[in-house]
């Protein structure tokens, strides 16, 4: 017994020794990619020495004594902290993710290559200017030279990474980066998912009114009635299941509820405290781990420029320099168009035109896979745009035999000149200025928010597409392609696009809402992005007459909901304060509770309270049993509330009441008895998942921020590394947006929100501050992977200075590259 019990003892102490070895490999592997933030580095093709000053929060600010030496370094930069990020970016925007991920990514990578997006991006670089060419290779040549440092150095494949995914990094090139400015049009994207749903919709209503309902316009507009899409494209049936494939954290294809959102609001010198003008934007996307946007400081020869990049880019998309600031918000410009295009019957290979039957333009594209046999896709042109298959988008419910689907989108152009705007913008002095060397700017359509010392202003910036007025679906819906007026003829003039500059008010602002009220074809669109958030916005920049700083931070933090402020008095109005005591226990009981609570309530989304956790519930169970029974399968697309729809049942606009009624069940239900029904629903749902104590509830816990890795964030064990989950204020509705995951085992998971935010004061401009979500490694084991996390989830900032002094007086190192001799 005792030699068994010696030999377990060494056993063990053995299998010890073998897990720390183990583990001590392994973070010695992963640790060599960390950088080393203070060194001096010889480097080719620089022209001069750079230095690249890393302040505390490990931000770089780059000095240099030309431009060209400048983007060379922040190509470096990027790479250093966000290298397997600009590759995944760049292997996505290729169609090239299946060969390190296997057959999980292959959908993804077949829809990228029908898109053809890379390929776009390559044909662009002949339409780029001298300059901005020579700003594009400077980068590039930063990135190279970063990646021959890791090669000759052996840095540990550059990211950890890379040492569990064997994905070898080929150099960077200035196509690299025009990819991904069209990768970042196709995750803001979302006119294509609500043109296909729109058609289910319509195909689905046996009353084309209800259409108005479900899907409504934002108010004010004066829309015209459109065709049943079933007279426009006959032989689709009436009902049909999704025909999406499943999701995966890589996949760029948004559904139409994620795609771009933000704020930005500016206030001129006569409604400001300080006399100066003020800018504040926080651009919306989908949180990640390591977020998407990367801070950065340039000391550009035109002068400073610091805000917010993403790596893979040489641009301050958001930021400021001494002169300018500048924000941006997704415009909503309908620059997508789906068209149903008639195959030949007697040939295949042909397609229907307005001048007969045409060959599609095509060719093969090969598709490597990770542990398995590479597949050839077919990649098919029409005169409209690519032919995309049925299994994505949900196309295959709204196309009828004998057609296939094709795609009009801007952000397909072969001459795109979008970066050498973004990089013009940078350099401008003024408003004015600003506008005017943003013309070139083609894609995605964006609200650019201006100020400059005297002035605001905002103009849509982007190509708008130029439309028949005979168009038979006003681009609302697939329309089929052969007849001509259907088809796009050219682009607007930049003159078209809205714009406003120095308004009487001296306050402007966009939340994704309606910007313009004109007729189709000027129209700009018919769906836009925000009908809430921009109430509770023109409250509170009406509410002061002048504003500082710190009040516009006040607006970009705020968590009152107006969503839940006017519908909340709506849908409980036979509700409240009516009915007997109910004994302890009992769901009546547990619904008096909640509505005690909900009574007594501001609407304010705070983490801390449990209010917003039952209205969300509410709010989510009344809308699915309103609409349920009508939609069928197609209730699983509206996966978050849509409040203009609740408004118009219980106000019982055009007869809307009618969808609060059970079709399938004898009596007539009322919308009261809805709003009753769905919240015993809440009720029972928030006891099986959080317990029955209504007062101890915490809309945090339901709330938490994602900021999750896109590939190791599901791996056992390193996703309590790699991953950031915080308890959040906020919701889908309000200023400090946090949109809701909306479907799954915890629906209110905070997905997707302001990943960053900068408020800038120009009365002081070295005032201004700004925040990232997590932090600028995007290496797990850096201290500088999460550590502005905390900052943003309690609604701090950081200082947006351009004083070189302050960047260096507590400097976490710095970086000198020098000409190789």
């Amino acid at each position: 017994m005792a030699l068994v019990f010696k030999w377990l003892m060494r056993l063990t102490a053995t299998a010890v020794i073998l897990v720390v070895l183990g583990v001590g490999l392994v973070y010695y592997l992963a640790s060599r990619s960390l950088p080393d933030y203070d060194k001096t580095l010889e480097l080719a093709y620089l022209t001069a020495e750079v230095e690249i000053v890393r302040d505390n929060a490990n931000v770089p600010h780059i000095f240099g004594e030309s431009d060209q030496d400048v983007f060379y370094a922040l190509g470096y930069a990027h790479a250093q902290d966000r290298l397997w990020q600009m590759t995944m970016l760049r292997r996505t925007a290729q169609g090239r993710l299946s060969e390190v991920f296997g057959a999980a990514t292959v959908n993804i990578d077949k829809l990228i290559r029908r898109l053809d997006i890379y390929t776009r991006a390559v044909a662009s670089v002949d339409a780029q200017d001298e300059k901005t060419m020579l700003f594009l290779r400077a980068y590039a040549t930063g990135v190279n030279a970063r990646l021959d440092e890791i090669n000759e150095n052996a840095l540990g494949r550059g990211a950890p990474e890379m040492f569990l995914f064997n994905a070898p990094v080929s150099a960077w090139r200035p196509a690299d980066s025009l990819a991904i400015i069209k990768l970042m049009g196709l995750q803001l994207a979302g006119h294509l998912d609500e043109e296909v749903l729109r058609a289910r919709m319509s195909l689905a209503l046996p009353d084309a009114q209800r259409l108005s309902d479900i899907l409504p316009d934002a108010p004010g507009s004066g829309v015209a009635a459109l065709p049943e899409y079933a007279a426009l494209v006959p032989g689709v049936p009436r009902f049909t299941e999704n025909t999406l494939p499943p999701a995966h954290p890589l996949s760029p294809f948004k559904r139409r509820m994620f795609a771009g959102a933000s704020n930005a609001w500016a206030a001129a010198p006569s409604r400001s405290a300080s006399g100066g003008t003020l800018l504040a934007n926080d651009p919306h996307l989908e949180f990640t781990a390591p977020a998407i946007w990367y801070l950065a400081r340039l000391e550009l020869q035109s002068g400073g420029v610091i805000g917010g990049t993403i790596p893979g880019m040489p641009l301050v998309l958001t930021g400021r320099s001494e002169a300018l600031g500048w924000g941006l918000t997704y415009a909503y410009m309908d620059d997508q168009d789906a068209y149903i295009e008639q195959l030949n019957p007697d040939n295949p290979e042909e397609y229907k035109t307005p001048d007969g039957f045409k060959p599609f333009e095509s060719r093969g594209s090969i598709i490597n896979i990770k542990d398995a046999t590479p597949i050839t896709i077919t990649l098919r042109w029409t005169d409209n745009g690519p032919v995309l298959p049925g299994t994505h988008y949900n196309l295959a419910t709204i196309t009828p035999p004998g057609h296939v689907a094709s795609l009009a989108w801007t952000v397909l152009s072969s001459n795109d000149t979008s970066m050498g705007a973004a990089l013009r913008l940078m350099e401008a002095k003024s408003v004015r200025e600003a506008i005017e060397v943003s013309e070139p700017y083609l894609a995605p359509a964006m609200n650019l928010m201006l100020v400059d010392r005297n002035e605001i202003g905002m103009k849509m910036i982007g190509a708008m597409p130029r439309r028949d007025a005979r168009h038979q679906s006003k681009g609302r819906l697939p329309s089929p392609g052969w007849i001509e007026s259907n088809r796009w003829q050219g682009r607007l003039p930049y003159a078209s696009n809205p714009e406003f500059v120095a308004p009487n008010g001296g306050i402007l602002g966009n939340t994704n809402n309606k910007t313009v009220d004109r007729p189709f074809p000027n129209h700009v669109s018919f769906d836009w992005g925000d009908t809430q958030r921009i109430q509770r916005w023109q409250r509170l920049m009406q509410a002061r007459e002048v504003h500082t700083r710190d009040s516009f931070i006040e607006a970009q933090l705020d968590t009152v909901s107006f969503t839940a402020r006017s519908l909340l008095p709506l849908i409980g109005a036979e509700l409240w304060f009516t009915g007997e005591a109910a004994p302890e226990g009992t769901p009546l009981r547990q619904r008096q509770r909640a509505l005690t609570l909900l009574a007594g309530w501001s609407g304010e989304m705070n983490e801390h309270m449990p209010e917003p956790l039952i209205y969300a519930a509410w709010l989510q169970r009344l809308q699915e049993r309103m609409i349920r029974d009508d939609l069928g399968p197609l209730a699983s697309e509206m996966t978050h509330v849509e409040p203009l729809f609740i408004e118009r049942a219980f106000r019982d606009i055009d007869g809307a009441s009618v969808w609060c009624d059970v079709i399938q069940s004898a009596p007539v239900e009322t919308c009261a008895d809805m709003a009753r029904l769905a919240l015993d629903d809440a009720l029972i749902w928030i006891e099986e998942t959080w317990g029955p104590a209504l007062e101890t509830l915490r809309w945090g816990d339901a709330h938490q921020a994602t900021h999750d890795h896109a590939v190791l964030g599901e791996v056992p064990i390193l996703r309590f590394f790699v991953n950031i989950r915080q308890s959040t204020n906020g919701g889908d509705n309000t200023l400090q947006r946090g949109l809701t995951k909306g479907t799954g085992p915890d629906p209110f998971h905070n997905t997707h929100g302001a990943a960053y935010r900068g408020v800038y004061d120009f009365a002081d401009p070295d005032s201004s501050v700004f925040i990232t979500s997590t932090g600028q490694s995007g290496h797990f084991l850096s201290r500088h992977y999460d550590d502005l996390a905390q900052l943003w989830r309690r609604g701090e900032y950081i200082p947006m200075s351009l004083d070189e002094g302050l960047a260096r007086a507590a400097s976490v190192g710095v970086t000198v590259l020098r000409p190789e001799r």
